[in-house]
């Protein structure tokens, strides 16, 4: 069958196609990782920002970050790609222009940096998850001993993201480009911040690293975002689907939910896309909206997908409408995270938390447990232990929090359900904490795991922690996620 591409646009039906011509689109935006999340939700905004606005300059030159796959699936296409919006049973089918060049990032190394330093480029994105960030978990500084920054610093081709945005900042200094807005959207608290942070001392490694930070002081801007849309894996199915809507064949369609959201720190020194005109919120201080997602929402899908994992269920939708698991992700929510959250403007906290619960029960979706248990080690800490700290300081009990906690060890340790099921674990931190605990299981294996994790020693040393903790561990072990859950709730 024919492929979507620009040749073949004008064969999709009228309601799927694009406002904008794509061929009228110049590069202003260098995003790296291209992935299902950016073009579900940033490629969307940016697209709706012109559309809005007639400001045609805003368009997208994605960047992959260690596999060409997307690079192939979309070069074919002239980057252009479906997505498929579901609830229900109800599918909304549109073609989004907004992407107009995919470099791979390993192998067009070059062409990147040269992007970064366009001066026509204002704008570089990120959606590359935590641990690309390659932070030291305990101190969320860079880790800079890590054998991939230092050989980046050393002067290969850069291959990671901070090398690669610090590379192609030293290349955008050299040519005198003007200011840029550099922007995490990435689900780690303080993400710009952290950003900036890494990149400081990423420049630290650098013979001319100084002058290099001064420049970057000057002229570059790192504003903290919070992003939110429920992008599940695209499956053939879906890409079937699609392919009958458009009549022609999409190999990069994306799926997701109709609802996004997308907060951004105002804190700009150039020309942007003007994506307040495509339902984002410019805002002074993205953190109470950052929080608020990342300890509600976040940690309730990390919840049922911990909990849900270890009771062999395969989805979130099928979890959340398990009662008691839906009891324990609202118990999570209202009675530990809520006491933790500074205010919100425009944010009703118990309709939030309904709303994420109501989002999540979407069975078009079809997000594994399994999917969002991955990268557990890097979630934990900013879902989760930020709630933990807190609770404990107000000296309310994180009953909930911990119980992830303990799932979550469950998961890496034990690796199997409660039928005795092999269960897919997907976290950096494994071998290392498998090797801290020698291959034992049981509860005294708790804390050298979580030590081999990078929790931080403040609650390893609190056994307010570590004994609830150890105390959920058992109770999983020894009743199971079912009946632990059952009496967590009641």
């Amino acid at each position: 069958m024919r492929r979507l591409s620009l040749n073949t646009l004008g064969e999709v039906p009228k309601s799927s196609r694009p406002d904008l011509d794509p061929s009228q689109l110049t590069t202003g935006v260098v995003h790296l990782g291209i992935g299902g999340f950016h073009r579900a939700h940033q490629a969307v905004h940016t697209a709706d920002a012109m559309t809005a606005t007639g400001d045609t300059r805003w368009a997208i030159s994605a960047v992959t970050q260690r596999s060409p796959r997307v690079r192939d699936q979309l070069q074919p296409q002239d980057g252009l790609y479906a997505l498929a919006l579901r609830d229900g049973t109800d599918t909304r089918v549109r073609v989004v222009p907004s992407v107009r060049e995919i470099l791979d990032g390993p192998s067009e190394a070059e062409e990147v940096l040269n992007r970064i330093a366009d001066p026509a480029v204002r704008v570089v994105t990120l959606t590359v998850t935590e641990k690309a960030y390659r932070l030291h978990p305990a101190t969320q500084r860079l880790d800079t001993g890590d054998s991939e920054i230092r050989a980046d610093a050393a002067g290969r081709p850069p291959g990671t993201v901070v090398g690669r945005i610090a590379a192609g900042l030293r290349r955008r200094r050299g040519t005198d480009a003007g200011p840029l807005a550099v922007i995490s959207c990435d689900n780690l608290a303080d993400n710009g911040a952290l950003l900036r942070q890494a990149v400081t001392d990423y420049c630290g490694l650098l013979p001319d690293g100084e002058a290099l930070v001064e420049w970057i002081e000057e002229q570059v801007t790192f504003p903290c975002t919070m992003v939110d849309r429920i992008v599940p894996a695209t499956t053939e199915a879906n890409r079937t689907e699609v392919t009958s809507t458009l009549g022609l064949r999409d190999e990069a369609t994306v799926l997701a939910e109709p609802f996004s959201q997308w907060f951004v720190q105002d804190d700009f020194r150039g020309p942007r896309p003007a994506w307040e005109r495509a339902g984002a919120r410019l805002v002074p201080d993205v953190r109470p909206y950052e929080l608020t997602k990342l300890r509600t929402l976040n940690a309730c899908h990390s919840l049922l997908a911990y909990l849900g994992g270890l009771a062999g269920i395969d989805t979130i939708a099928e979890a959340v409408e398990i009662d008691d698991l839906a009891g324990a992700a609202r118990r999570l929510a209202e009675s530990e995270v809520r006491p933790t959250l500074p205010p919100a403007e425009g944010i009703d906290h118990h309709d939030y938390v309904e709303t994420t619960l109501h989002r999540f029960a979407n069975p078009a979706l079809r997000h594994t447990t399994s999917q969002v248990a991955s990268d557990g080690s890097r979630k934990i800490g900013p879902r989760l232990l930020g709630t933990v700290t807190d609770s404990l300081g107000q000296s309310n009990a994180p009953e909930m929090a911990t119980l992830v906690v303990a799932a979550w060890l469950r998961q890496v340790l034990v690796q199997r359900t409660d039928d005795g099921l092999a269960l897919e674990v997907n976290d950096p931190a494994a071998p290392t904490m498998l090797q801290a605990t020698e291959g034992r299981t049981d509860v005294a294996s708790l804390r050298p795991a979580l030590a081999a994790a990078g929790i931080p020693d403040a609650l390893l040393e609190d056994s307010r922690f570590t004994g609830r903790v150890e105390g959920w561990y058992a109770e999983l072990d020894r009743a199971g996620v079912r009946a632990t859950v059952r009496t967590a709730v009641r």
